[in-house]
C-alpha cells in the first residue's frame, strides 16, 4: 500500500460530531453526510434538536444517528466512542465541536465559570482525540477537526475563560498533529469569528463592527471548512488553523 493509498478513506469509516444537535455543530454533521460520511450525531440535552438534524441527513440520502452525551464528563467519551464503533462503524472522522460559554470578567468569574468551560471546550476535545488516535493510526487514516475560535488568540473582554480554552485547542491540535503526522493521520482547527447561531446572541455587536467582511458568518459557511479538512484533498494539511472568520483575525 503506498502512501497515497493509505490517505484515503478506509471503507464503512464513519464520522462523529460533538455538540451536533444545532448552530454549527448540525451545518457539519450534514456537510460531512452530503461526502458520504454516515454521521454520528452526539448531543449533550439536545434531543429534538439532534433528531431534527438526523431527519435532515436522512431527507438528503444520507446516513446518521444521534448519540446522547455530555462529553465534559471524564466517563463519557469511551462510552460514546463504543457506541458509535458498534453503530455505524470505525471512527474516520472526528469533529470536537461541543462548547459552551460562561462569560464574565476576569475579576469576577467563579471557579465554576472557569471549570466548566475548560471541561466542555478543552478537556472534552482532549479525551476523544485520545481515545481515537490508536485505531486512526491502525487504519492510516484519520481526520480530527478541532473547532477553536478567533477569540482565542483575539481577546474579547468578558472572555477570559472561553478566549484560554480555545487558545489551548489551538496549541493541543498543533502538537498532537505532529506526533502523529506519519502515520496518515492529520489533526486540524477551525477557528470560526461571529457566526450567527443561538450562542452568538449575546455578543457584543462591537465585535460585529470590527469585521472587515461586514457581516456574521454562517454555520454552512464553517461547516464547507471542516468538510475540505476532512476530505482526501486536505491529505496534506495538518497543524494548521483555518480562520472562518470574514477578516477578524488579520
Amino acid at each position: 500500500m503506498t502512501e497515497t493509498q493509505a490517505q484515503q478513506r478506509p471503507e464503512g469509516a464513519c464520522a462523529l460530531v460533538t455538540g451536533a444537535s444545532r448552530g454549527i455543530g448540525a451545518a457539519i454533521a450534514r456537510a460531512l453526510a452530503a461526502d458520504g460520511w454516515p454521521v454520528a450525531v452526539n448531543y449533550r440535552s439536545g434531543a429534538e434538536g439532534a433528531a431534527a438534524t438526523v431527519a435532515a441527513i436522512e431527507a438528503e440520502g444520507g446516513r446518521a444517528l444521534s448519540f446522547q452525551g455530555d462529553v465534559s464528563d471524564p466517563a463519557v467519551p469511551a462510552a460514546l466512542l463504543d457506541a458509535v464503533r458498534q453503530q455505524l462503524g470505525p471512527l474516520g472522522v472526528l469533529v470536537n465541536n461541543a462548547g459552551v460559554r460562561a462569560d464574565g470578567l476576569a475579576l469576577s468569574l467563579s471557579d465554576e465559570d472557569w471549570q466548566v468551560v475548560l471541561d466542555t471546550n478543552l478537556a472534552s476535545t482532549y479525551r476523544l482525540t485520545r481515545a481515537v488516535l490508536r485505531e486512526m493510526i491502525r487504519a492510516r487514516f484519520g481526520r480530527v477537526i478541532n473547532i477553536a475560535s478567533v477569540i482565542g488568540p483575539r481577546a474579547n473582554a468578558g472572555q477570559a475563560n472561553y478566549a484560554a480554552s480555545k487558545a489551548a485547542v489551538i496549541a493541543f491540535t498543533k502538537t498532537a498533529a505532529i506526533e502523529v503526522a506519519r502515520r496518515g493521520v492529520t489533526i486540524n482547527a477551525v477557528a470560526p469569528g461571529l457566526i450567527e447561531t443561538e450562542m452568538t446572541e449575546a455578543i457584543s455587536p462591537a465585535l460585529g463592527e470590527r469585521i472587515p467582511a461586514q457581516r456574521p458568518g454562517r454555520p454552512e459557511e464553517v461547516a464547507a471548512a471542516v468538510a475540505f479538512l476532512a476530505s482526501d484533498a486536505a491529505s496534506y494539511i495538518t497543524a494548521t488553523t483555518l480562520y472562518v472568520d470574514g477578516g477578524l483575525s488579520a
